[in-house]
């Protein structure tokens, strides 16, 4: 037994060895990442819409990342946090609604510091307590025997008995499943339109009570106005405007200096980098106070960012630095303006050669994740902080005209966006009509047309909200995908 144990330490040593050794393709990553996409994907959180959003923007962050370890030449990594819902499974189980434990799901949170991807994807299914071993069963050469890939290119795939016998999970299979239960939008109105309007019914007297907070502590103190960052439950609203109402009696001298601002609920207090009051909902009285006292410095800085966007404008021939709330990671005031800091000293150093004001009427937004420039269809450049100066005027001059085309054109698909919410809500008697931030204006304008030409009758008087995923939410909003069926 001696003998055998330390046989098998040998050999875990040996295969850790060899996986280090070795590097691996983008495709092959995606595919040792299958277990994980699996149990963390949107598709299966459809009834949980806070879980559901956490992970569709820690995938969007993820496979950032992803991208940048395969750039030809990347070396500026910063540490990126990531935090996923994983899908729970007993292994007992044989059917896939019942293969989730009471809770459904856990929370997993990890951060990503390696510079490869095996290193990578090994930290992201140990993080995630997912097994290791299909990895060594990937494509996974060393660099000097490139020409072995040809012949020995193929993910591995079990024959289906190798899941009969072990009572294991067919990935494949689950997957086929889910698709197989998408269905048509009347199916699914008929199917959910009852249980949507007796919440929503149900919750009407709570919408009351939340206008009726929202507009007497905006009035009170003031305020431009008040949000919230995810998409809680009108009883949890409330809930957080009591709670601002209680610290407004029992310290209102704190709140002097909030006239004009806009609040925002979210997960950490501070300013954020458009200028918001933040607000953690973790956070006590105590948290909350300290930040109404700080404002006057958090003024002082918003100031001095105002005057460091003036400066890079300057330098990159007038284009408007902007902060998109609806695009960008939710930054604090001292993180944006670092990232603007650093961005500054860079351009400042490299002395680009850009005609004062050439370049008026444009518009750019600076983010971290990101590795190369890129043109928004809105018309604003994405331009990463780590962008080689001469890159970024190449790519700059090259876009222009193009840019000023997309601006144009965001104008007039706002005005068309608008008409045809307008004209859908009144044509299906919708109480509201809306859309999730991550719906670009395209496809609203392009699921609108679509619902025109439909007759919904289960519509009059509902909360609809377009999405990318069939959900009824807990207080009867109707989430439909805008590319239904």
């Amino acid at each position: 037994t001696f003998y055998y144990f330390i046989r098998l330490c040998l050999e875990k040593v040996l295969l850790q060895c060899v996986l280090q050794s070795r590097t691996l393709s983008g495709a092959d990553a995606i595919n040792a990442l299958r277990p994980f996409y699996f149990a963390v994907h949107p598709d299966f959180f459809g009834q949980h819409p806070k879980e559901r959003e956490v992970n569709e923007n820690s995938l969007k962050r993820l496979n950032g990342y992803l991208e940048n370890l395969q750039k030809p030449g990347f070396r500026s990594f910063k540490p990126t946090q990531l935090t996923f819902y994983v899908r729970e499974r007993e292994q007992n189980s044989s059917n896939v609604q019942e293969s989730f434990s009471a809770s459904g799901f856990r929370a997993v949170s990890f951060t990503l510091h390696t510079r490869d991807l095996l290193s990578t994807v090994l930290d992201i299914l140990n993080s995630c307590s997912l097994s290791t071993e299909h990895v060594q069963s990937l494509n996974v050469n060393s660099e000097p025997h490139k020409e072995a890939r040809s012949t020995v290119n193929r993910p591995i795939k079990w024959d289906k008995t190798y899941y009969s016998f072990t009572g294991f999970k067919d990935p494949e299979e689950e997957l086929e499943q889910a698709h197989r239960v998408e269905t048509t939008l009347i199916s699914w109105l008929d199917g959910n339109e009852a249980s949507a309007g007796k919440r929503l019914k149900k919750s009407l007297p709570l919408r009351k009570e939340l206008e009726r907070l929202k507009f007497q502590l905006s009035h009170q103190l003031q305020l431009s106005d008040i949000r919230w960052q995810r998409s809680w439950g009108v009883a949890h609203r409330c809930s957080q405007l009591h709670s601002l109402g209680r610290l407004v009696q029992q310290r209102p001298e704190v709140l002097k200096n909030v006239k004009g601002r806009t609040v925002v609920f979210t997960d950490r207090s501070g300013m954020s980098a458009a200028g918001h009051i933040m607000l953690g909902t973790m956070d006590v009285h105590h948290h909350w106070t300290k930040i109404f006292e700080r404002l006057p410095n958090y003024y002082k800085l918003q100031k001095r960012l105002l005057f460091l966007e003036d400066r890079i404008s300057q330098l990159l021939g007038g284009i408007q630095v902007i902060y998109v709330e609806e695009l960008q990671p939710l930054l604090t005031l001292e993180e944006y303006y670092q990232t603007l800091d650093s961005f500054y000293n860079k351009l400042r150093d490299s002395r680009l050669p850009f005609h004062p004001r050439s370049l008026r009427g444009l518009q750019m937004i600076l983010e971290s994740d990101r590795y190369a420039p890129s043109l928004h269809e809105f018309g604003h450049f994405t331009i990463p902080t780590v962008c080689d100066p001469a890159t970024l005027q190449w790519f700059i001059f090259a876009k222009a005209q193009e840019a000023r085309e997309n601006l144009k054109r965001k104008e007039e698909m706002m005005i068309t966006e608008k008409e045809l919410i307008d004209t859908s809500t009144e044509k299906f008697s919708l109480d509201r009509l809306y859309k999730e931030p991550s719906v670009s204006s395209a496809q609203m304008i392009a699921c609108c047309k679509r619902l025109l030409e439909e007759s919904l009758p289960y519509l009059q008087g509902m909360h609809l909200c377009i999405s990318h995923f069939y959900s009824v939410l807990q207080d009867g909003e109707l989430c439909i995908p805008w590319n239904w069926k």
